[in-house]
């Protein structure tokens, strides 16, 4: 799997008018504020109905996008408003409250206003620029280097967990989180994955049930603590983490 880097610099309240429409990004950067979304919502029966009216307006207008662009290339398999809206929507913002809580029990409360996300194996913007939408911050500037700089990695139906670890965790600092998003029984996959999920510097903090209001069923959302530098030699080439796992 080759992951590529898109940095694009943008407001995030304007941030649709900069999706990118000739080729499908991959590794996408954001800024988000984990505090606008509370702890009150995941008592909620849907996640999209706690976003405001500008915030649902963005929502729609991706899922617009995303549709009409799904026609010229395959960027998803779901085809229908309806299903996009159950199937990735709602699943994209229901990781937003491990992200939150995990971050504000194990990592710095000074950081905690404005955290610095990257979206790995982005493709249509999934999570991540739902992710920006509900937790908008500030603007993005180019960046030269973003080994260990992100605040918090997450994933969504990329790959298995030991690949997954070895592309994301080398981008996050020291006392952040890596957030993949899972099936309703990872057990086995995330034990098969300790062990290099320790060589890459991290370890895992806990796996949070998150009820997707969808026809779909129950999520995990896999929290994973950076506590130590990743080794210099990891991410090893593009394909070799697929071929022979950590």
């Amino acid at each position: 799997m080759l992951v590529s880097r898109c940095v694009v610099p943008f407001s995030l309240g304007t941030f649709i008018k900069h999706l990118p429409i000739s080729k499908r990004t991959t590794f996408c950067p954001y800024r988000i504020r984990p505090k606008t979304i509370t702890t009150t919502r995941i008592l909620c029966s849907s996640y999209f109905e706690t976003l405001d009216s500008h915030q649902k307006e963005q929502i729609h207008l991706y899922v617009d996008t995303l549709l009409e662009w799904n026609q010229r290339m395959n960027l998803t398999a779901v085809k229908e408003v309806k299903e996009v809206m159950e199937r990735h929507i709602e699943d994209s913002l229901a990781i937003i409250p491990p992200i939150r809580n995990s971050h504000l029990s194990h990592c710095s409360p000074s950081s905690s206003n404005n955290l610095c996300l990257v979206d790995v194996g982005s493709g249509a913007g999934l999570p991540g620029l739902v992710l920006a939408i509900a937790c908008p911050g500030q603007n993005l500037g180019q960046a030269l280097c973003f080994r260990e700089k992100f605040d918090v990695a997450v994933a969504r139906a990329v790959a298995e967990m030991r690949v997954l670890a070895e592309y994301c965790l080398p981008l996050v600092c020291v006392g952040g989180l890596f957030v993949a998003a899972k099936g309703h029984d990872p057990e086995v996959e995330v034990r098969n994955a300790e062990k290099a999920i320790q060589i890459l510097g991290a370890s895992v903090l806990q796996l949070c049930p998150v009820e997707s209001h969808s026809p779909y069923g129950q999520r995990t959302a896999i929290v994973c603590l950076k506590t130590n530098p990743t080794p210099r030699k990891y991410p090893r080439d593009p394909g070799t983490p697929e071929k022979t796992p950590l």
